[in-house]
């Protein structure tokens, strides 16, 4: 994914779209019209990053469009700026940015003062908007042992959880491959994630597991989503090697994947953050159908 330095809303914007968002009834699906929305087949609920789109020549109204059409329920990382044109088309923003970032995130101490506000600006943003989860990123290790950087993610989530908790929005630490994309990276295996989970004790505390990246660091991917299912808060797919569309040239073979996650009852979003490397439109329909258990 994107680093956060590139997708954050500096802190004077992030309060002004705050502001302005007071009032904003919860984002659900009913505003647009029927005609114009899809009726998403299969069990698990679709979600969408803007790079999905590369290439398709759209401003974000047009994205909006194209995924009430296609039938997603809303897209990560858009920041409360974007919420209002989410609403318009009955959109969620399911992963809202939350300060953290992939090189200074919270396995560091000296991060905490300059994330914490952040990180509850959007718990508030989310809770206001009907968003369910707040993305947090670990950091990168620089010099920090795994259980140094993991006290540290334990004491920044043990802080700010029962905000979380009260507003009903849920947390996302993000497992990232420190292999080709995230060299330092400090939550980089499904074991470490769950770990700080089980330390944080909390509901509303849980993982982002992309499944290109697990595939890069772990492989094993079926095996360990069925195994550690009760952390894993929201998923991210693109296809392995090259993080673009997941087709027939890719190891990732997502149907079967995607049906695990189902039978398991997952409740969450599905997002597809991967770069198209063809028509991104027709591109999207199929990821989407190969999605579709």
């Amino acid at each position: 994914m994107k680093t956060l330095a590139s997708l954050a809303v500096p802190r004077r914007r992030f309060l002004r779209a705050l502001g302005a968002i007071g009032g904003l009834a919860v984002v659900g699906r009913a505003p647009v019209p029927a005609a114009e929305a899809a009726a998403r087949k299969g069990r698990l609920k679709q979600a969408l990053c803007r790079g999905v789109f590369k290439g398709a020549n759209l401003d974000f109204d047009g994205m909006c469009r194209e995924a009430v059409r296609l039938g997603a329920y809303g897209f990560d990382l858009v920041g409360p700026d974007q919420f209002p044109t989410l609403k318009k088309y009955g959109l969620l923003p399911t992963m809202v940015p939350g300060g953290s970032g992939i090189k200074a995130g919270v396995n560091d101490r000296k991060n905490h003062g300059e994330i914490m506000p952040k990180m509850r600006e959007a718990i508030r943003a989310a809770a206001a908007a009907g968003a369910p989860n707040v993305i947090v990123l670990a950091g990168d290790r620089k010099g920090l042992t795994d259980e140094e950087g993991m006290d540290n993610t334990v004491l920044f989530l043990n802080e700010i959880k029962a905000e979380a908790e009260e507003r009903q929005v849920t947390l996302c630490i993000e497992l990232l491959n420190s292999k080709v994309n995230h060299p330092g990276y400090m939550c980089d295996h499904t074991a470490w994630g769950v770990e700080v989970c089980k330390r944080v004790n909390s509901p509303r505390v849980k993982l982002l597991y992309d499944i290109y990246h697990m595939q890069i660091m772990e492989g094993d991917l079926i095996r360990t989503i069925r195994q550690n299912i009760a952390y894993i808060g929201h998923f991210h797919t693109a296809g392995n090697p090259g993080r673009n569309e997941f087709d027939e040239t890719q190891e990732i073979n997502y149907p079967p994947i995607c049906a695990a996650i189902a039978d398991l009852g997952f409740q969450g979003y599905l997002a597809h953050e991967y770069t198209p490397t063809k028509d991104a439109i027709p591109t999207l329909e199929k990821m989407m159908k190969l999605c579709e258990v």
